[in-house]
């Protein structure tokens, strides 16, 4: 109970001083307000691929649907404050509810396919999506878009509406790490890790297979709408284009650079993601190609992504500092905390 407390504690006092940090840094404009929006951008991209990461890092199912479900909270959350005068928190929560609906409803049928035919489900998924909103002119604004969505806030003041930007989507991402990280140390977790593990063993063992993964379609879903709701507000416009499928690819790049089944890898992965894509804009049309090479290079030097499946424990670091128990040596394996898992390389007895 008072690990539990600790680690409780330590976590809010670690994301409270951040944030100040990175407010701070923003209101002096040490951080500039391009690189302001970049960050809170790139929170964004943290939230969805948190959720895509519940689905294909911890659960193992390749789905390519992201962008859809994102879709769906975006333009949920843009018609909800534009049509029916909703307040944004409320929006927002309505889009990722609408979301997690079409989640139930794509998780249901697609419970005996795996792998590739997974895949291509929930990008035709994706795509039906898209061109549904590109004919419903009347309620989304067809292919010219939705607009005169309301911001956060509307103080005239610049650096002020950045930072309250940036407030919303720091904290509902903090939310969104808590809510996961809680949950695969639970038992449900458990059982979510030991569907991707071995299916056909889990479900021998008398974990209900089918149950798990409609949970996880549809948290994965509500959290992609949650993230679909703030990308609406953020940019104020709305578009389908601004869904296609080569979205949800940047996503499972995300996932997969960082390491599967790390959440910490996902958060590093996807600031990562944002701001090299915003740098390499320079280069106009070779950007894609300069992408695409240092992806290969990260691949062939990191297979198993940037953290493999390892989590950074900065609870356990603070334990051991408080306890005088760090030392420059070994600081860097308290603060890195690799999960005891045995890798197919070492499942023959060889080590």
């Amino acid at each position: 109970m008072k690990s539990r407390v600790f680690n409780t504690v330590t976590l809010t006092a670690i994301s409270i001083a951040i944030y100040l940090i990175l407010v701070l840094l923003q209101y002096y404009e040490v951080i500039s307000e391009y690189n302001g929006m970049l960050l809170t951008l790139a929170g964004i991209y943290v939230i969805i691929s948190l959720s895509l990461n519940l689905i294909s890092g911890f659960t193992g199912q390749l789905s390519l649907g992201q962008a859809g479900f994102m879709c769906v909270g975006a333009y949920t959350t843009a018609i909800a404050i534009i049509r029916f005068n909703m307040p944004i928190p409320i929006a927002i929560l309505a889009g990722g509810i609408m979301t997690a609906l079409f989640g139930l409803a794509i998780g249901v049928p697609a419970l005996r396919l795996r792998g590739d035919y997974l895949a291509i489900t929930t990008l035709g998924f994706g795509e039906i999506i898209r061109v549904i909103m590109v004919n419903l002119d009347s309620l989304t604004g067809g292919a010219a878009g939705l607009k005169g969505i309301p911001p956060f806030s509307d103080t005239k003041n610049f650096i002020l509406d950045a930072i309250i930007e940036f407030t919303w989507v720091y904290f509902i991402a903090i939310i969104v790490v808590a809510v996961l990280s809680n949950l695969i140390k639970s038992s449900h977790g458990r059982a979510i890790i030991s569907i991707r593990e071995d299916e056909i063993a889990a479900s021998a063992m008398g974990i209900n297979v089918a149950y798990y993964k409609v949970y996880a379609f549809t948290l994965s879903a509500f959290i992609a709408g949650i993230g679909g709701g703030l990308y609406a507000i953020f940019f104020g416009y709305l578009n389908p284009a601004m869904f296609g499928w080569l979205n949800s690819v940047n996503f499972v790049v995300i996932v997969v650079l960082g390491g599967m089944g790390s959440m910490t890898g996902t958060i590093i992965s996807a600031i990562i993601f944002t701001y090299l894509q915003e740098w390499l804009r320079v280069f106009a049309d070779f950007r894609l190609v300069i992408f695409g090479f240092a992806l290969i290079v990260l691949m062939i030097f990191w297979p198993r992504g940037l953290m493999g499946n390892s989590e950074i424990s900065l609870t356990r670091f603070f334990r051991r500092l408080f306890a005088g128990e760090i030392n420059p040596r070994s600081a860097i394996a308290a603060i890195r905390k690799i999960p005891k898992r045995k890798t197919p390389e070492k499942e023959g007895g060889e080590e």
